[in-house]
């Protein structure tokens, strides 16, 4: 875990999480990466978000199978979505060329059309994978870059520095906060999973 906040690092350290304590005045989360990839040395870094509380470890295990077949190019999560999605611009689109390759990431209904008719597309999942070269690069900067900046999207950074962006194809099952009603939403089914557990505990 990497945090620049006490109380994170305190239920970390309960918990017998690592934590790292980083910086208060980063622009992003991945600069907050990028400032650990200074202080740890690592082949990639991966980057799961705190704003993506609920994550299943198959699609984890989905990054790291694509890392290790490639570790050069930096790699996000995408899954498809629903034309409700693709009509929400607080839902953030990835466009995506013929060879995986990442076009563009924002919040516009893209792909679009004359007619403003759905044709299908892909949402972003809140898991990336990054090279020390990328990290380095992206820090580097110290600020965001102007489409970054306009989308709220740090990722647009990497394609604006001219550093290649993979696609890796996620399930739908993760859930994300977004806005503040999405919090109730996710306690919730935290609260009903723990229960199943404890009931899965006991009857074994």
């Amino acid at each position: 875990m990497a945090t620049d906040d006490d109380r994170i690092v305190d239920a970390c350290t309960a918990a017998g999480v690592r934590v790292e304590k980083t910086r208060n005045d980063h622009p992003t989360g991945i600069d907050r990466v990028a400032e650990v990839a200074t202080r740890i040395a690592a082949k990639t870094y991966i980057n799961l978000m705190g704003d993506e509380p609920i994550f299943p470890i198959s699609d984890i295990e989905r990054m790291l199978v694509a890392v290790r077949e490639d570790r050069t190019n930096v790699k996000v999560g995408y899954t498809p979505i629903g034309e409700a999605q693709w009509r929400n611009t607080k839902i953030l689109k990835v466009l995506i060329g013929l060879q995986s390759n990442v076009i563009y990431i924002g919040r516009a209904r893209v792909p679009g059309s004359h007619e403003d008719v759905f044709h299908g597309g892909y949402r972003h999942v809140c898991i990336h994978a990054y090279s020390p070269e990328a990290l380095a690069a992206f820090g580097a900067k110290g600020a965001r870059t102007p489409i970054e900046a306009a989308e709220d999207q740090e990722v647009m950074r990497f394609l604006e520095l001219d550093i290649p962006v993979s696609a890796v194809l996620m399930s739908d099952d993760s859930l994300s906060v977004d806005v503040p009603e999405d919090i109730a939403r996710v306690e919730a089914l935290i609260s009903s999973r723990s229960i199943d557990a404890g009931l899965e505990r006991r009857a074994g």
